[in-house]
């Protein structure tokens, strides 16, 4: 069986391996010169089956409100590009009712703790090493935050998944670097999640698919596709491709292509930053920074160590345009860095990041057949693709070959979004 993957980001890598590792012969499609070039190029590194949920939690949409007007904002409209995502928006805001985020909810931590297995499956049995560190903490500055977080604490007992509410002075032995000059009330340890290099892993994964068949040609840009029994798809270069499967992991680059078979979905690029700058090192001293991951709850902003970098992550930004990055929310950034580990990084030689995160309105990717004959979905796993990828990789290749899908699909079909 020929199956064409559309898509190098960690979505597409993942898929491609699984679905060469059942014995298809796949080729992989992207549009950039190298994998994980775009969404999946610095992103924050967390990998969380605990802490994930989709944000269409209720109270979400007043905490919106609240960040959106927040300074700094954890949440900012991106001026007038934001109109055109204005159904975008009303369709988010209808997901916050309780009786339907429920179910998305429970969705996305099934796939989240299918996909963290299977993670560590592939870790062990191809002996990668991609600067992973287990370790998360969430951190909550003040008694109020603590308060807030009691709905995600009752989710997280009642999901069965382990973690601890810890005072500052534990969470400092935890963290050591962590400014004693900045408050904190208390943080939630989730021990068994962590971080790791969403692209270093892409890479290797990429290497792996290679050496079972797989095919990549980058450098090129799929137009458009046809449905069929042997669906086709076209090239910049004007050449007709033939298979008998063709999987979308394109992102949002995936809306024109859907367009050209007479389907949408409302799929839309929450934009996300980053800061990665080199650690501090000083003679005598231990690395400063972080062990493994944070996140700052208040301000939605993550801080992970990879390998000798540090990399901070956060301020989304609906709207707005891919080729500009609003100091504002760099300076929000580097304001969280300096609060938790002044001075850790040389941040005279960061980088700066900004993504497209394809995401659904109810905050849960899409999985399986597309309605359209021969064309397949993996799409729309926001700010937790690389959470989701290796579960959600699994869970396609199975159902592409005709197998039954090694978990329950509720909730992350497309027949829900119809």
């Amino acid at each position: 069986m020929r199956v064409a993957v559309v898509g190098a980001g960690i979505v597409g890598v993942t898929t491609a391996y699984e679905l060469a590792a059942l014995g298809l012969e796949v080729t992989v499609f992207e549009r950039r010169n190298s994998v994980a070039a775009e969404a999946s190029f610095a992103d924050a590194g967390v990998l969380s089956a605990g802490y994930v949920a989709p944000w269409t939690a209720p109270g979400l949409r007043l905490q919106l409100l609240q960040r959106l007007l927040s300074r700094p904002a954890a949440v900012r409209l991106g001026g007038w590009n934001a109109l055109p995502h204005l159904p975008w928006l009303w369709r988010w805001w209808r997901a916050c009712r309780p009786q339907v985020h429920a179910g998305h909810r429970a969705a996305l931590q099934r796939l989240a703790q299918f996909s963290c297995e299977r993670l560590l499956e592939l870790t062990r049995l191809l002996r990668l090493d991609f600067q992973q560190m287990p370790g998360f903490l969430v951190l909550l500055r003040t008694e109020r935050d603590l308060a807030r977080a009691q709905p995600g604490l009752a989710l997280l007992r009642e999901a069965g998944v382990a973690h601890d509410v810890v005072d500052a002075a534990r969470c400092r032995q935890l963290e050591p670097g962590l400014s004693p000059e900045t408050a904190l009330a208390a943080a939630i340890h989730l021990p068994q999640d962590g971080v790791g290099n969403c692209r270093h892993f892409a890479h290797l994964l990429k290497a792996e698919a290679q050496r079972l068949g797989a095919g990549f040609r980058f450098d090129t840009e799929v137009r458009s596709l046809a449905p069929g029994a042997r669906p086709t798809l076209a090239t910049g270069d004007g050449r007709v491709h033939e298979f008998d499967a063709v999987v979308l992991c394109a992102g949002v680059q995936a809306n024109a292509l859907l367009a050209s078979i007479g389907l949408k979905l409302p799929l839309a690029p929450i934009h996300g930053h980053s800061v990665t700058a080199p650690v501090r090192h000083i003679d005598g001293h231990p690395p400063p920074g972080p062990r493994a991951a944070l996140m700052d709850e208040g301000h939605r902003v993550t801080i992970t160590r990879l390998g000798q970098r540090i990399r901070v992550a956060g301020v989304a930004e609906v709207g707005g345009r891919l080729d500009r990055i609003d100091p504002a929310a760099l300076r929000s950034l580097y304001r969280v860095l300096d609060d938790w580990f002044p001075g850790a990084a040389l941040t005279r030689q960061a980088q700066h990041w900004k993504g497209a995160q394809p995401t659904l309105p109810d905050g849960a990717p899409v999985l399986g057949a597309s309605g359209a004959p021969g064309v397949w979905l993996n799409l729309g796993h926001g700010a937790s693709g690389w959470t989701l990828a290796c579960g959600s990789a699994r869970v396609l290749a199975e159902t592409v070959a005709g197998r039954e899908a090694p978990l329950d699909m509720s909730g992350l079909t497309a027949e829900r979004l119809r």
